[in-house]
């Protein structure tokens, strides 16, 4: 991807989307040819010159420092997850400031981290890497995702891939358009701070070939940072799941993240988390990474 080019489409897509009026300038009834504000507008907003926003919105973020990040940020109302996505490009932009510490590798999965899934019998749990692959899970959690096995040969499993180019993901999904936008979000954000990981790309390049709804996603710009909430499956064997989840991102396991998801209690879907588990202990449930040993991070 090219840096300059995500640069200019982020803040592009972050400036058409704050009214005037939301950002407190008095407009007098001036006709706009675009939404959003201007770049003038942005530009006084965050105390800069003119011609000095205009240069960092063409993609050219060599050398800017962290005060005029946080101008620009705040200028156009970024949330957390925006404001860090612009300090990520600012660093693709300086080769010396790309970090390390989140740089594409092989890993394993420790074996404590499977203990650790193993220990948790009554919620499903399960590891996922910054390419939105299923790299190990419980027992709950894979009969829970048996739709992604269903459709592929591929391992890992992959969360987008399936949302994006396996029919079966709109049943899965209930709120399909929800599910896709999430996942988009979560992908962009992954590429920001990864611009050194090939198979990133690849898998970006992959679904914007073959899902218009992907590009059109993709086009959006939108990061989130995901960590906790609630989501609806519709699962082929129990019925409607409606759960909530904690994702902790793993600080050993650069790129790896665990995610927990728990029923209310008393609820249907506890009771459908209980069938769930007979139902793992069957030969139909999926047995693929119940136990990963190593796997390809």
């Amino acid at each position: 991807m090219d840096s300059r080019s995500e640069v200019r489409e982020f803040l592009m897509s972050r400036r058409a989307r704050v009214t005037p009026d939301r950002a407190g300038i008095e407009t007098f009834g001036d006709r706009r040819r675009v939404p959003g504000l201007r770049r003038e507008e942005v530009a006084r907003l965050a105390g800069l010159s003119v011609d000095y926003y205009t240069r960092l919105e063409r993609g050219n973020l060599r050398g800017v420092s962290d005060a005029v990040l946080e101008a620009i940020a705040r200028a156009m109302m970024f949330d957390a997850a925006e404001r860090e996505h612009l300090f990520d490009l600012a660093r693709n932009a300086n080769p010396a400031g790309v970090r390390a510490t989140l740089a594409p590798a092989d890993t394993t999965v420790r074996p404590e981290l499977q203990y650790l899934l193993g220990a948790i019998q009554s919620a499903p749990a399960f590891l996922q890497n910054n390419r939105m692959d299923l790299v190990a899970g419980n027992a709950l959690a894979l009969a829970m995702y048996s739709p992604l096995y269903a459709g592929t040969t591929l391992r890992p499993v992959n969360f987008s891939r399936h949302i994006f180019l396996d029919p079966s993901a709109r049943d899965f999904y209930p709120d399909w358009d929800r599910a896709a936008w999430t996942n988009v979000t979560i992908l962009r954000r992954e590429a920001g701070r990864n611009p050194r990981d090939k198979r990133l790309h690849a898998l970006v390049g992959e679904l914007s070939t073959q899902s218009v709804e992907f590009r059109e996603y993709w086009a959006a710009h939108d990061v989130r940072r995901h960590y906790a909430g609630q989501k609806t499956f519709r699962h082929p064997v129990v019925g409607g799941l409606e759960l909530h989840y904690q994702t902790l991102e793993l600080d050993q396991d650069p790129g790896l993240s665990m995610t927990v998801f728990v029923a209310t209690p008393g609820s249907p879907t506890e009771e459908s988390l209980r069938l769930l588990a007979s139902w793992a202990m069957t030969e139909d449930a999926p047995r693929t990474a119940h136990r990963v040993a190593s796997t390809e991070v």
